[in-house]
Parts: structure tokens; sequence; C-alpha cells
């Protein structure tokens, strides 16, 4: 619990304890995101107020893991959108189907993830929402004002989101595949960047979130992390051999193997450049011999 956080909201947060529902379990999530800069608790105000939340980060900062964290700190189920190119307007709202009751075919709508989300009051997360083909995102701009409703578009059905409905989306910048966000859509949102941890905030992750425990593997694991992010920043290697998630697989893996080979499966080979590949094990050697 944040307990920096304003009476009314702390208000808020202990009156939504304990409304569990089973059927919903597969919803609710898990938190673990560290924050660096308060950046929890700058989120979690936004979100109390109804804001819609953006998060913008490189790949494996931690964007979910934080969105998963007001997800468990508000205690509210979380209905996650992957966007890709193939994102259309059944992967939102639905769809339609024929079902068989009392021996006759009728047709039915299943809803999809943002319709449960607003008539639910549950928490929308769209993932990578610069992934999406740009002609498809406007469907949900009258989610995302000040109207906070849509016409579901397949049953003509105006729904008028629930008041504990919340939007959060993330973005990696610059990633391959990613087009910009328009502005109309990007005004919607409030922003926060979310950078990669380093140090402290770092080690505590590695501590509470991996089995590694060697205290001398961890400081140089934690050294080759800022020295990864360092370079990427450079445009020497891409983002994700500074990944936060990838780091954590490596301190994983390196209590059972090598910190070079869990380095080499962990981090280095999801490098596409054979280049980069040997930067990322050149580096890691200058920490740890076979």
């Amino acid at each position: 619990m944040i307990t920096e956080l304003p009476k009314e909201i702390m208000d808020y947060i202990e009156q939504n304890q304990n409304h569990q529902n089973q059927e919903i379990d597969h919803l609710n999530t898990k938190g673990g995101y560290i924050e660096t800069e308060d950046l929890v608790r700058k989120t979690a105000i936004t979100f109390y107020m109804s804001k819609n939340i953006l998060l913008k980060g490189p790949t494996g900062s931690g964007k979910t893991k934080l969105a998963e964290s007001l997800a468990t700190l508000y205690q509210k189920p979380m209905h996650s959108i992957n966007c890709s190119v193939d994102l259309d307007a059944e992967s939102l709202l639905g769809f339609k189907t024929i079902k068989e009751k009392n021996g006759k075919s009728v047709i039915e709508f299943v809803e999809g993830p943002v319709i449960q989300a607003m008539k639910n009051g549950r928490i929308l997360y769209i993932d990578e929402i610069n992934m999406a083909r740009p002609e498809t995102l406007p469907i949900l701009n009258g989610v995302l004002d000040y109207r906070r409703t849509i016409t579901n578009p397949f049953t003509n059905e105006v729904i008028t989101a629930h008041k504990d409905f919340r939007v959060i989306a993330a973005i990696n910048e610059g990633y391959i595949g990613t087009t910009p966000l328009n502005e109309a859509l990007k005004n919607r949102f409030v922003i926060f960047q979310v950078s990669y941890l380093m140090g402290d905030p770092l080690k505590k992750v590695i501590n509470e979130q991996t089995n590694l425990e060697d205290e001398q593997i961890i400081d140089y694991m934690l050294k080759l992390s800022e020295e990864l992010i360092k370079e990427t920043k450079k445009g020497k290697i891409a983002e994700e051999a500074a990944s936060t998630r990838a780091l954590l697989d490596a301190c994983d893996l390196a209590v059972y193997l090598s910190p070079l080979t869990a380095i080499e499966h962990a981090i280095a080979e999801k490098l596409e450049d054979e280049r980069e590949k040997n930067f990322v094990l050149n580096l890691a050697e200058t920490y740890f011999k076979e």
C-alpha cells in the first residue's frame, strides 16, 4: 500500500478490498512493479481521477507490470488487448455467433474486452497501442473522452461506461512495426514515461522476483545492466538488450547455469544482429568468466 496517497484515495481503495468473484479470477493480476521517482503514486492518483493513462517506454521496462500493480492496488480485474495490424472491431467489441437453444439455432453476441470492461467497471489495458492500424483506433474515441460511451456497430446498443471503468495503454516508442499516435488519440491520455530500472530499485526487483541469491553475481548483473542501458541510449544496440524482463530471466538461469550462458540465452540471443549479440557477450565477459 502506498501510504503517501491522499486520504480520499486510501478510503476508496479500502472500499474495493475483498470484492472477489471466482468467475473472473483469470482477470485478476498481481502487482510487483518497483517504482522510480514515485511513479506508482503519480499513476495511482491519475487512475483514481478516472483519467486515461498512457505508459511510454522501451520494451521490457515494466509497463505491463505497472498496469498490473495499479489493478492490484485498486482490486480491479483487468481485460487486456494486445494490439497488432490484425486488430479489428470484433477483437475490441465482440462478435456474433450461432448457438443452440431449446433445439433451435439462435444468434448471440459475445462481448469483447472493451464492452465487458465498460459495463462492469473494470480496467481495459491496451498493450502496444501504436502497433494497431491507425484506422482501427478511432472506434474508441468516444470511450476515451468525456462521453465514455460507444455505439456497438454489431448490435446498435449504446453503452455508457460504469463509473469505475478505467483505461491504461502502453506504447513502445520507435519499435519496429509501430506508428506514431495521432494527436487526437494522444490528447485523450495522461502520459507517463516508464524507464529502465537501475541501481537499488533494480536490485530489489532481482531479490524479490528471481531465485538468484549470490550477491557478487547480482552486483555484476546490475553493472552489466547499467552498461547495456547506456549503450542502447547511444544507439549501439537494440533496446531488447536492456530489457529488465530479460535481465530477470538471466538472473534466474544463473542459479543453475554459468552467468555467461544465462546472459547468452536470456539476452544476447534475442537480438537479430550478430554484431550486437557479440557486443553483449563481450561486455558480459568483462564481468563474468567461464
